[in-house]
């Protein structure tokens, strides 16, 4: 397999990620025993074929059309699973099938139960072909009553389980829905055995593939659904080319992630499709001093010729990313009825450098929240900070996000078009948007930025200002208008008495580029027109 050429035309070079090797060896699962038809368990069918190739220096385990039940499998150094068409590989739904095993989830060292799909220190590994892999995620997940129809909830309650009426949640089991008190507590006590959580098991859900500190990986067609978690997780691995896969989990499945590139580098993501119940296409690398001690940026990141049709955001930096992200390309993607477009998050105590990112060709269709978002209040329930104005000391903890480039970006149908809650002891700096069209009910609105630049950007809003800039400084908006190249209604509003050096220039329309008001401390002398 021929590795990935570098990119170039960035202000870096993107370093090639290396395809896996895999010997011209091949074996059947039907040759060690297995029976499709979705009854017999043939965890040991996919046990011995593994086994088998591994023995000899590596190689293929051909997986044959058919409906095949397995518990979870252990993916070894030079393998390939492969796929045929018409082929369903469907993970027990039994949790005593789930060894507890040290793990990584949301950006911390974690006790989870083993992932369906899973490798530890292993390099040349290959996922192909046309088949499908059902992690079996609806015995696991719980289930907020507000996401679901009527008729829907009335279902889930009659399979069984138990329901926090309190919370409006559905749980597989008591043990599941007690189980993050339990956890916090054995934690609390120092316990970190995976044999101390076994009351917990059926809280801790599987992801429906981790690979932890592994190389040379290719996910190249399968479809991938239906996890308990999240589904894809690559975590500290390096030489990583996913393409032309589909991701799919429901849209009301909880913590339902698509991607989750967690502190990997050289990374390829082509040509894949996703619809999820989080958020779809994801870089982090970690949360708080976890992922500052480990110190593993994500890097060398490209994202081409992807379509999300359901998310919580389309592509996403956090906002676990306390390691850093920096070096990432993202060009020529569709996102249509996600939650948020291109998503930015994090929130102080996590630190942290988001750097040098190119984002370029990207279209959008009913994005329910807004088109661009950054939000650095990421915090409590559901990320449910808010911006503010308090000043904080800045320390290690404070997030740092600089350098970010998106040009050539369309949207039809958003809540905003544009929106930035930055910190005020950490604004955001240094970024472009070049290019961008949207119809939004709202337009712009950047709370904490410094060096902003809004270049051909044509708005069709419903109500507001085009541009609110609030505490923003050394900012330049370089014809700036309505859809049809005529600022609509008032073009921007400042406020703040930090805002300063913020630049307007439009040669052909100056004259109609008066209509800025100030306010709540700011000085319309911060405004200059050219």
């Amino acid at each position: 397999m021929k590795s990935q050429g570098s990119i170039t035309g960035l202000h870096w070079t993107m370093p090639e990620a290396l395809l896996p090797e895999i010997p011209p060896h091949s074996v059947s699962i039907t040759d060690f025993g297995a029976v499709e038809g979705g009854l017999a368990d043939n965890t040991e069918a996919f046990r011995q074929a593994i086994e088998a190739v591994a023995s000899a220096g590596g190689g293929r385990v051909v997986i044959p059309a058919g409906i095949w039940l397995t518990g979870p499998l252990k993916l070894t150094s030079r393998l390939e699973l492969h796929t045929q068409a018409g082929s369903v590989v469907r993970f027990s739904k039994r949790f005593e099938d789930y060894p507890l095993i040290a793990s990584q989830f949301e950006g911390k060292p974690s006790i989870r139960c083993q992932s369906p799909l899973d490798a530890e220190d292993a390099e040349h590994l290959a996922i192909t072909g046309k088949g499908v892999f059902d992690g079996g995620g609806e015995a696991w997940r719980p289930v907020k009553r507000w996401k679901m129809t009527e008729k829907q909830w009335e279902s889930l309650r009659s399979s069984g389980g138990i329901v926090d009426e309190a919370e409006g949640m559905w749980w597989p089991s008591a043990a599941a829905m007690e189980g993050a008190g339990r956890v916090e507590r054995l934690l609390g006590e120092g316990k970190r055995e995976a044999s101390d959580f076994l009351p917990c098991r059926d809280y801790l859900r599987p992801n429906l593939l981790s690979f932890r500190r592994c190389s040379r990986i290719l996910l190249d067609g399968p479809t991938f659904q239906n996890s308990a978690a999240w589904n894809l997780h690559p975590w500290a691995s390096e030489h990583i080319t996913i393409r032309n896969v589909t991701v799919r989990n429901p849209w009301f499945g909880q913590n339902g992630d698509g991607l989750d590139l967690d502190s990997c580098r050289y990374a390829v993501v082509e040509g894949c499709s996703f619809d999820v119940g989080d958020d779809a296409i994801c870089v982090k690398s970690g949360k708080d001093e976890a992922g500052r001690a480990l110190g593993m940026p994500s890097e060398y990141i490209t994202v081409k010729h992807c379509t999300v049709y359901h998310g919580h955001g389309g592509f996403v930096i956090g906002s676990e990313m306390s390691g850093g992200v920096r070096r990432v390309h993202v060009a020529d993607c569709t996102f249509m009825g996600t939650d948020i477009g291109l998503r930015f998050k994090s929130a102080r105590g996590r630190g942290g450098v988001v750097e040098d990112i190119v984002i370029e060709r990207i279209r959008m269709t009913d994005i329910a929240g807004e088109a661009i978002s950054f939000h650095l209040f990421y915090e409590g329930v559901e990320g449910s900070g808010s911006a503010r104005d308090e000043r904080y000391p800045v320390t290690v903890e404070t997030p740092v996000f600089r350098g970010i480039h998106i040009e050539d970006v369309a949207c039809d149908g958003a809540e905003k078009a544009f929106l930035v809650n930055g910190l005020a002891e950490m604004p955001l700096e240094g970024v472009t948007v070049r290019g961008f069209t949207a119809a939004s009910r709202q337009g712009v609105i950047c709370h904490h930025v410094k060096r902003l630049t809004l270049e051909d950007v044509r708005l069709n809003t419903a109500e507001g200002p085009l541009v609110k800039l609030h505490q923003s400084r050394d900012a330049e908006l370089v014809r700036l208008g309505g859809e049809s190249g005529e600022p609509a209604g008032t073009m921007l509003a400042v406020s703040g008495d930090l805002s300063a050096r913020i630049e307007c220039r439009d040669p052909q329309t100056a004259p109609s580029l008066r209509n800025v008001t100030a306010a709540a401390g700011a000085d319309v002398k911060a405004v200059r027109l050219s």
